[in-house]
């Protein structure tokens, strides 16, 4: 996985540092088949959930809380795993707030859907200020991996929210020794531990001609800290998703 000579090309492979979507419709896919580019798939960074040894050594009290702060699908997973290996019975009275429609949806999978216990927010973190302004009485639980992001605690900390962490799952650099020898035009990351495990796996990497795409502020950092070159970056006004900055790149690029 490394270049030689520094200079735009075209794009006829790209590499998502990400599980693939689920289900038949996905963007990617659309790009795939309309500029006939070959996609793959594969996360650089994988999700383990503690064990119910180690959730006990932060001494939290599930049941001391009255609300459970939602930010991730991980979260809700690993949430009602330890509940379960701990045989932690979670009330019916408990009330759910979730950063977005997606995580309230897949909260489903676990608990009875009642509007007036499940509070959602439109997409971003900030978005839910007013709903913790509205139930600043209540005491929340915040499940989280071992990493997160500084603006959601910070968030919290400035409206004086009665909130605990739990670090419920952590995230791990993924073993792809098998990549070694595969080389691709385009490399997409999302997240400073997307470019971690790059060097972690690939310590020698060289950048070269192989485009890299960063997707967000933290992602497009850490890729300065590794002296990469930012060949894509996103989101931005033009393209607000990774997707449709690819789209946007390979109209470009691929003349």
């Amino acid at each position: 996985m490394s270049g030689t000579a520094i200079e735009k090309k075209k794009i006829k492979t790209i590499l998502i540092s990400q599980p693939k979507p689920e289900g038949e419709k996905s963007p990617y896919a659309d790009l795939a088949k309309k500029h006939k580019v070959k996609i793959d798939f594969r996360p650089f960074i994988h999700v383990e959930g503690l064990s119910p040894q180690e959730w006990r050594q932060q001494r939290i009290q599930i049941l001391e809380n009255t609300c459970i702060i939602f930010t991730s699908r991980n979260a809700v997973d690993h949430f009602f795993r330890i509940c379960g290996e701990t045989r932690v019975p979670v009330p019916e009275s408990m009330k759910y707030f979730c950063m977005s429609e997606a995580i309230a949806y897949y909260l489903q999978k676990y608990v009875v859907y009642r509007k007036r216990k499940i509070f959602v927010g439109e997409r971003m973190f900030s978005d839910m200020i007013p709903l913790f302004k509205k139930h600043s009485a209540e005491r929340f639980l915040l499940p989280s991996a071992d990493q997160i992001k500084g603006d959601i605690l910070k968030t919290l900390d400035v409206l004086e929210v009665r909130y605990t962490r739990g670090i419920f799952y952590r995230t791990v650099i993924s073993d792809l020794s098998d990549l070694k020898e595969v080389k691709y035009d385009m490399l997409v990351f999302f997240s400073p531990s997307g470019i971690k495990s790059l060097f972690h796996n690939f310590p020698d990497f060289v950048q070269g001609d192989t485009c890299i795409a960063g997707f967000g502020a933290t992602t497009q950092s850490a890729m300065v800290d590794h002296k990469l070159r930012l060949d894509l970056a996103a989101p931005t006004p033009e393209a607000p998703s990774m997707s449709a900055a690819i789209n946007l790149h390979i109209k470009q690029h691929n003349k």
